[in-house]
């Protein structure tokens, strides 16, 4: 694995969950790291006091990444603090709420996609001459075992966004190769103790879907974390356009 030691990185959504852990993760392997977030200013700071006590550099960024314009000055800031980019984790996204098929009107399609889809390309476009200049980059988006197999009710939109992350990934990955960009994607199955499943997972649901998963429980964020740092550090390796699925055992074809 390559060293993290003074690398340079952006986390969307990294003030809660799992893009919090993943901060965490990256600062505790040596990176500096400029963190997004949309409204969870409180997370963030718990990850600048940590940088502070590693002695890393780190500073939070706010955006409200469906902004087209906000995210281009976040991007440009982040990457000015930092001097660069070596590693973007694209991990802001969510469900919205839960609707079915017949409750789908355009702007409730239109949000969830800017949310989840929309703004993994503003950040990533802005993120790439940076990335170019870092002679080897790693960039890994979080997707969901929902893009693989439909998602539990309610969710149709969510899961085809996170489909189209996958896609996504392998297409950029071969735009990006000759620029010595690596875009790796990850695939988590239900993970407990994020705002997303607190929001819209109810216990008797998590019960059930724990029920199938052969390790025989939910995942958590360290989960996804420990092997999103490790795609990090592929900044000089040969893994490229893959799907991690991070599920405890749980069939995806």
């Amino acid at each position: 694995m390559g060293s993290l030691i003074a690398k340079r990185a952006l986390v969307t959504a990294g003030g809660q969950g799992i893009g919090k852990a993943i901060a965490e993760g990256l600062l505790n392997a040596g990176c500096d790291v400029a963190i997004h977030y949309f409204s969870d200013e409180r997370g963030a700071g718990e990850v600048l006091a940590l940088a502070r006590t590693l002695g890393r550099k780190a500073q939070a960024f706010q955006a409200d990444l469906t902004d087209e314009a906000a995210t281009v000055n976040m991007v440009r800031q982040a990457a000015g603090f930092l001097g660069g980019l070596d590693v973007l984790i694209n991990n802001a996204g969510g469900l919205v709420a839960r609707r079915a098929l017949g409750e789908v009107d355009l702007p409730f399609w239109q949000k969830v996609i800017d949310v989840n889809m929309t703004s993994m390309m503003l950040v990533t476009r802005e993120a790439v001459p940076y990335l170019a200049k870092a002679n080897g980059a790693s960039i890994v988006n979080v997707s969901s075992l929902a893009g693989r197999k439909g998602g539990h009710g309610g969710s149709l939109v969510y899961s085809t966004t996170k489909g189209a992350v996958l896609t996504l990934t392998r297409a950029l990955s071969g735009e990006l190769g000759a620029q010595g960009i690596r875009v790796n994607a990850v695939a988590p199955g239900l993970i407990l103790g994020t705002s997303f499943h607190n929001t819209h997972t109810s216990k008797e649901s998590a019960d059930a879907t724990t029920a199938t998963i052969p390790l025989a429980r939910p995942g958590n964020v360290a989960d996804i974390a420990r092997p999103v740092v490790f795609l990090a550090s592929e900044y000089d390796g040969f893994i490229t356009g893959a799907t991690l699925d991070i599920n405890g055992g749980v069939y995806c074809a």
